[in-house]
């Protein structure tokens, strides 16, 4: 009876076996922070971060312009963004895809502006064109099909 009473005085004991891709934390007032690794990515954005990753390295060593500094910047947002999130949003997308095209003249030449633009276009990037045969939106007195699908 004696080690049970001292069991009851002690502080509760936790045993913890083994942990695998996840954080957590323990006691009072602590932050966890537990960034998405390329391991647990899904394979097109595993891509895409990796070359993310080599455009930046390749326009450190380019001449700096405005254009080259804009796309640096929206590129050093998208590794934050699939680092902290694991994916990259629509509207990231769409700016990379922006700020690529104003920077044409440095990206053009570069193998991993290359290998980033076709990787965006696998995942979406591309504006959403039209179906061939397919009016705009609008009154049409030549064909009742006058809106476009739902994007679904």
């Amino acid at each position: 009876m004696a080690s049970k009473d001292r069991r009851e005085d002690e502080e509760p004991e936790i045993h913890i076996g083994n942990v695998q891709g996840s954080a957590f934390s323990i006691g009072d007032h602590n932050t966890v922070v537990s960034p998405v690794s390329g391991s647990s990515l899904d394979p097109v954005t595993n891509e895409l971060a990796t070359v993310v990753r080599e455009l930046r390295a390749d326009l450190a060593r380019v001449r700096p312009t405005a254009e080259v500094d804009v796309l640096a910047a929206e590129l050093e947002g998208a590794q934050a963004e699939i680092e902290q999130t694991g994916s990259v949003t629509p509207g990231r997308l769409a700016r990379l895809r922006q700020v690529i095209a104003q920077a044409q003249a440095v990206v053009g030449f570069l193998a991993s502006g290359a290998a980033l633009t076709q990787v965006m276009g696998r995942i979406g990037a591309s504006p959403q064109m039209p179906p061939t045969r397919h009016t705009s939106p609008g009154p049409s007195t030549s064909s009742d099909d006058d809106e476009w699908p739902e994007s679904e």
